[in-house]
């Protein structure tokens, strides 16, 4: 049984590293090390929606999760949606309360976004959140796998010349306020960070 060591990480780390795994061998069994109840719970909810029995146990440092082949995978409904998705980035922040916390997260919604199967067809950014798209962001990387993914990235143009960012985008192309309403207007889903 192959064995994936993630004591070291916090989420997402482990559960998109287990995901990985499960997908690249979904008929094999596998051993999952976490450090913290968390990431235990957020793995185990993973595995089940993959059809994946799990017996869990402790190990050194943390737990030790056994997942093996087995159980009917969760069914999950579709919404029938027409049009594309499109993610709306207001800040450089996600949720409010700190602002530390919500770089943090913002981030790893990023880099977990980058790991999907599917991925909106348009990231918007407006306000502060153009500053994602700019140069010295912790982004760039996985705003690069998601754009080769084939989703557009576009950054308000009067957001970036305002925060004088106009010659520092790095992901995406520049835009402007009729296109983003258009893109909004024309949306069958709309997901707002």
């Amino acid at each position: 049984m192959k064995t994936l060591d993630c004591r070291a990480h916090k989420c997402p780390h482990p559960v998109v590293e287990t995901r990985k795994a499960l997908l690249a061998a979904p008929d094999a069994p596998l051993r999952v090390l976490l450090g913290d109840p968390i990431a235990v719970e957020n793995v185990s909810r993973l595995v089940r929606t993959l059809g994946f029995d799990i017996k869990t146990g402790d190990t050194e440092g943390g737990f030790a999760l056994e997942l093996t082949p087995g159980s009917t995978p969760q069914k999950r409904d579709a919404a029938a949606v027409q049009g594309k998705t499109v993610a709306f980035i207001a800040a450089d922040t996600l949720g409010s309360g700190s602002d530390e916390l919500g770089r943090i997260l913002l981030k790893n919604y990023f880099f977990t976004l980058a790991e999907l199967e599917v991925v909106p067809d348009v990231l918007l950014f407006v306000n502060a959140g153009v500053k994602l798209t700019c140069a010295g962001s912790e982004i760039l990387e996985a705003l690069d796998k998601i754009a080769c993914m084939g989703t557009d990235i576009a950054s308000c143009g009067l957001c970036l010349e305002f925060f004088h960012l106009k010659g520092d985008l790095k992901a995406g192309r520049s835009t402007n306020m009729l296109e983003i309403a258009e893109t909004l207007q024309n949306a069958g889903r709309i997901i707002r960070l």
